[in-house]
């Protein structure tokens, strides 16, 4: 049992070392953190080759909570899914280490990133590796933290601790719907551990909940949907789904390597992994695979959408992330989590690489993240260009590279589901082709044609290649964006995965072969980048003709659909409305209003008493005089 602890022990200590002594470290904390996480990555890599000679592994490493009848663990649990996520997330994970002592080498807070860091690695690797939901929560909750405090890392600039509350709020929102299911799960199951509920769930396919009965309604809906409703908020909060999404692109105000490690290939996918762990609740309920299908659809398709016009390099692809979780949600909606979790593996590598790539570019022109100001860059950075690139092009889905075999397969999949799976086919088509055109806008305008920048540059010198320390993780994380989708395609995957997922089954064949349907899924990424070469490849007119005709369009898309406006006129301005009413009539109003009253009153009285303490001896001998007549004349007057 030891190796598989040490997984997620290792990143605690050097969360531990470097946090509690992090003043005598003095910029030299990578040399405790990055060794340990790239120790526990070993040890992963050695768990998933023991899961492919053996059994799943499954050990407890003590009794943590005893209550009553209720009972909870701290477990370890390694099956095919968690193998193969843990491969992904410590890979990931060290490269990010390792990319950010280059990135963050001048950052006054060095050391304190990297033991914020090790504490997300380490809570990320509990979430996979827990076998019971309340684990699990802590565990989700823990990452929800430390994305908070690394977005808030800059925590003097105004856009980032707004930024961290924005994620924090939201996410708290998706968490108490995640909540009330965990309370609900253990409600109607008496257990929290994943086989206790799994095994359950035949014996309450047809238990009714009422949750209108106060209002003596007959609306009932099955137990099962209720339960994965509710852990699907918390699912739309994590992974940034519609309507939950707006923190995600906001989050890009924290350092590039956390937009790497948390914002695109950890942290976002844990609702996409939590989904698949809990594969046989979603089954058992077709209005949750419904619901969870459509959330998916239509957060891809919005979000590539929003993407076209942005001009912020990093929101750019922060966009693009929380499209692509939409096609992972997509496929867990029609029961294609092997698809959902192979393109969450091979998303993994290639989004962190863009995320890198734009951090390099970003570290090169001294922070400007606005496309309009680059171009021409390819002369500078070549292997920054040809790393982000060859991500672009696994974005893209254009083969061979990694989102062919993924992405496709999801398409494929949604397919072949019926005639709503037609319907999300076509969005996820339409969406290929929208993402394929900004991440090629991205490219032309960033790395070709005219130089918009400034040649003093950073630390007043010509843009420059970022250092090895940042480039040996790119030239990684290309090598896993070109090779990631055929090694998981031959070796079966899909396969793999599904040892630890229960698949539903569909009757039917699709209309349409699956090498047409995949060469569809090519010709719309084609489309996508001939079409930005069109309007950028090249110096042009067309987009600002474009963006003039079809201005409400234009501006719905740069203004992010207006979610934000919305949200700040029917949510943010009324409370804020609401609390200073109570704020001033309430709290002012009332309650200070008694309490200053008691206060006032104890004031005067002790003010009026303490006019009798004269200190002059003839005072209080009158007083005593005068009380002795007193008493005399009524004992005389009641006789």
């Amino acid at each position: 049992m030891l190796p598989y602890l040490l997984i997620p022990l290792l990143p605690l200590s050097g969360f531990l070392i470097v946090g509690l002594f992090w003043p005598y470290f003095r910029g030299k904390g990578h040399w405790i953190t990055v060794p340990l996480v790239a120790l526990s990555c070993f040890l992963s890599i050695r768990a998933f080759m023991d899961t492919l000679n053996g059994p799943p592994l499954h050990y407890v490493v003590y009794n943590w909570i005893h209550s009553g009848h209720f009972t909870a663990s701290i477990s370890i649990m390694i099956d095919h899914l968690t193998a193969a996520m843990l491969v992904m997330v410590t890979v990931v994970s060290t490269l990010v280490h390792l990319y950010t002592v280059g990135y963050m080498k001048d950052d006054s807070g060095y050391d304190r990133f990297f033991s914020y860091i090790s504490l997300f690695t380490f809570s990320m690797i509990m979430l996979l590796i827990s076998d019971n939901l309340l684990e699990l929560f802590f565990s989700w909750e823990g990452v929800g933290f430390c994305s908070y405090i690394l977005i808030v890392h800059w925590y003097e600039r105004r856009p980032s601790w707004l930024a961290a509350n924005k994620a924090f709020i939201m996410n708290r929102i998706g968490d108490f719907g995640f909540l009330l299911g965990i309370f609900l799960t253990y409600t109607v199951f008496g257990t929290l551990d994943y086989s206790g509920i799994f095994q359950q769930i035949p014996a309450h396919l047809n238990d009714q909940i009422l949750p209108f009965s106060a209002f003596h309604s007959q609306t009932s809906a099955s137990v099962i949907t209720v339960i994965a409703l509710l852990l699907f908020v918390g699912a739309v909060g994590k992974s940034a789904q519609i309507p939950l999404h707006p923190w995600l692109p906001d989050a890009m105000e924290g350092p590039t390597p956390i937009s790497a490690l948390i914002h695109a290939a950890t942290m976002v996918t844990a609702g996409i992994f939590m989904i698949a762990r809990l594969s046989p609740i979603y089954n058992a309920s077709h209005t949750a695979l419904l619901v969870v299908g459509w959330t998916g659809a239509v957060t891809a398709f919005v979000a590539a959408t929003i993407a076209l016009t942005q001009r912020d390099i990093k929101k750019i692809v922060a966009y693009s992330t929380m499209s692509q979780l939409g096609y992972m949600v997509m496929a867990c909606g029609v029961g294609a989590y092997g698809a959902g979790i192979f393109h969450l593996l091979t998303h993994g590598f290639f989004k962190a690489l863009l995320f890198l790539a734009a951090g390099s570019v970003i570290h090169s022109l001294g922070g400007e993240q606005d496309i309009f100001r680059m171009g021409g860059l390819a002369k500078y950075m070549k292997l920054t260009f040809v790393t982000m690139l060859l991500g672009s092009l696994a974005l893209s889905g254009i083969p061979p590279f990694a989102g062919y075999y993924s992405k496709d397969l999801i398409l494929t999949e949604a397919f072949k589901d019926g005639s709503l799976g037609h319907v999300f086919w076509a969005i996820g088509v339409t969406t290929a082709i929208l993402t394929a055109f900004y991440t090629f806008r991205l490219i032309f305008m960033v790395f070709t044609g005219k130089e918009n920048f400034s040649h003093d540059g950073h630390h007043g010198h010509a843009p420059h290649e970022s250092p090895l320390v940042m480039t040996i993780p790119l030239m990684i994380l290309a090598v896993g964006a070109v090779f990631a989708g055929w090694a998981g395609e031959h070796f079966d995957i899909i396969g793999y995965l599904s040892q630890s997922m229960t698949v539903p089954h569909f009757s039917g064949t699709p209309a349409i072969s699956e090498d047409s349907l995949k060469l569809i899924s090519v010709i719309a990424g084609v489309v996508g980048i001939a079409t930005a070469f069109l309007l950028y490849g090249r110096p042009s007119g067309v987009p600002l003709a474009l963006s003039r005709t079809f201005r409400p369009l234009f501006e719905l898309s740069q203004n992010k659909w207006y979610f934000d406006e919305i949200y700040d006129a029917v949510f943010t301005r009324p409370m804020i409305f609401l609390s200073f009413i109570l704020w001033r009539e309430v709290d002012k109003g009332v309650i200070d209003m008694v309490v200053n009253g008691v206060a006032s009153s104890c004031q005067s009285i002790g003010s009026s008493l303490r006019r009798v303490q004269t200190g002059q001896l003839q005072n209080y001998a009158l007083v005593m005089a005068l009380g002795l007549f007193g008493m005399v004349s009524i004992f005389l007057f009641m006789k």
